[in-house]
C-alpha cells in the first residue's frame, strides 16, 4: 500500500513493479478508476515494450511479450472487471478514486492472485476516510502479516523543486495541502459539508453534450477574492465545468462570463448581485443573456448552504474532483447565532468562492424560491428556471 502526495512518483514505482514481473514472464494486471485514466499508462507500456511485444490488442488492452509475460489493463468503471483471470502481480492505481474499491478488491482482484500466490501494489493520493484508508490501516497493523503500507509526501520526491512545494503551501488551503501534498487522510466529520470526498468523482467536460441543458451559478469577486462559475447539467444534476479567476478588469470579467454562457448553450445564469454583482448583471442582460440575480442575505445564504449541505449528505450531488473546491468545502464553517439561526463563511484568511458558486447553482434544483432570492417577493406557482 502506497499513500502518497501528488507528484511523488507513484506511477513510476508501479510501472517498475509490473515491469519486473513482465521481465520474469509473469501474468500481470493494471487497474485504474476509469477508462480515461487507463490510457496514459497503456501508452507507456505499449511504447516501452514495443521491441519485445509478440501481440498487442487495443480492444482488450493486452500486451503479450515474447518471453510469455503479459499485462492486461482494466477500468474499474466495471466493478467486476477481470473476473475469472489469474495474475502474479497487479497494480491498482489511484485506488482512492475507485467507486467500488471494497467490492472489486474482495470479490474480484484479490481472487485473481490466489492461483499463483501473487501480490499487489495499491497506490493513491488519499481522498478522505474511504476503503483505501481501511486498506492502508491494515498495512500499519503488525498483526496483518500479508499487508504493509507506506506514506510518502511530495517532499519525498527529490526531483521536485522545494520552492514549488512551498509555493503550494502558501497558496493552497491548508486542508488541501495536507491531503494532496502531505498525503494525510482528512476526515469530514463535524464539518458543514460531509461526504465531499465521495461526491468529488467527476472530471470536467471539455465540451457540452448536444441536446443537454446547462445552467451556472456565479459568485462575482471583489478585491482579492475569486470569481467562480460553476456549471451544471440540468438533467443529471452533475457539475461539468468550473472557471475560477481573479484580478481582471470588469470588461474582461463580463467577456469571460459571456464566453462560458455561449460555450455551454445556457438558458440561465444565476449571479450574486451583492457588491459589484449588480453592475455585472446589468451589462450582461444588455448582451441579451438571461441572468437571474441572487441577493445574498443571511436568510437566503442559510437556505442555499443548507440545501447544498443536504445534497452532499444524501449523495444527490456529484461534483468535479478539484482540490481547491474540495478544500473550500471541507474548510467551510458554521456558527450558531443568538437567534438560533446559523451563519456560514470560510475561515479567516481563506476563500469560499467555489462553495458559494456551487450553492447558488444548486439552489434551483432543491426548491429555493428564486422570487425571494431575486427580491421579487412571493410569486404564485413560481417555478425554478431549470426545473
Amino acid at each position: 500500500m502506497l499513500d502518497c502526495g501528488r507528484r511523488f512518483g507513484k506511477d513510476v514505482m508501479e510501472r517498475n513493479y509490473i515491469s519486473e514481473g513482465l521481465r520474469l514472464g509473469e501474468p500481470c494486471a493494471w487497474y485504474e478508476p476509469n477508462y480515461k485514466s487507463v490510457m496514459e499508462n497503456w501508452r507507456w507500456f505499449t511504447e516501452t515494450y514495443f521491441p519485445i511485444t509478440k501481440r498487442k490488442s487495443e480492444v482488450e488492452r493486452r500486451i503479450d511479450l515474447i518471453n510469455g509475460g503479459f499485462i492486461e489493463m482494466w477500468s474499474l468503471d466495471d466493478k467486476d472487471a477481470s473476473r475469472g483471470r489469474k495474475y502474479k502481480r497487479v497494480v491498482i492505481n489511484e485506488a482512492a478514486k475507485v467507486k467500488d474499491l471494497e467490492y472489486s478488491w474482495n470479490n474480484v482482484i484479490r481472487i485473481t492472485l490466489a492461483d499463483l500466490n501473487g501480490g499487489a501494489l495499491i497506490g493513491s493520493t488519499p481522498r478522505g476516510f474511504n476503503y483505501f484508508k481501511a486498506m492502508y490501516d491494515r498495512g500499519q497493523d503488525k498483526f496483518e502479516e500479508e499487508w504493509e503500507s507506506w506514506k510518502k509526501s511530495t517532499y519525498d520526491n527529490p526531483y521536485i523543486d522545494r520552492s514549488e512545494i512551498e509555493e503550494l503551501k502558501r497558496t493552497l488551503p491548508d486542508i488541501v495541502f495536507q491531503q494532496e501534498i502531505m498525503a494525510e487522510f482528512i476526515h469530514d466529520s463535524g464539518m458543514v459539508f460531509r461526504r465531499v470526498q465521495d461526491a468529488s468523482c467527476l472530471e470536467a467536460l471539455e465540451e457540452p453534450i448536444k441536446s443537454r441543458q446547462y445552467i451556472a451559478g456565479v459568485d462575482v469577486a471583489a478585491a482579492v477574492d475569486y470569481t467562480v462559475v460553476s456549471v451544471f447539467d440540468v438533467e443529471s444534476k452533475e457539475q461539468v465545468y468550473i472557471d475560477r479567476f481573479n484580478r481582471v478588469d470588469y470588461n474582461v470579467l463580463e467577456d469571460r462570463l459571456e464566453a462560458v454562457y455561449k460555450r455551454w448553450n445556457m438558458t440561465s445564469m444565476v449571479i450574486e448581485m451583492n457588491s459589484i454583482g449588480q453592475g455585472v448583471i446589468d451589462h450582461l442582460q444588455n448582451r441579451n443573456m438571461h441572468i437571474i440575480p441572487f441577493t445574498t442575505t443571511n436568510a437566503t445564504k442559510q437556505e442555499a448552504i443548507q440545501s447544498l449541505q443536504s445534497a452532499f449528505e444524501h449523495g444527490s450531488i456529484k461534483i468535479i474532483y478539484d482540490p481547491v473546491q474540495i478544500g473550500e468545502l471541507l474548510s467551510f464553517e458554521s456558527k450558531r447565532n443568538a437567534s438560533g439561526s446559523f451563519s456560514y463563511s470560510a475561515p479567516s484568511g481563506m476563500h469560499d468562492d467555489t462553495v458559494m458558486a456551487l450553492a447558488i447553482a444548486w439552489s434551483g434544483f432543491d426548491g429555493v424560491s428564486w422570487d425571494d432570492v431575486a427580491g421579487l417577493g412571493k410569486v404564485e406557482n413560481y417555478e425554478s428556471p431549470w426545473r
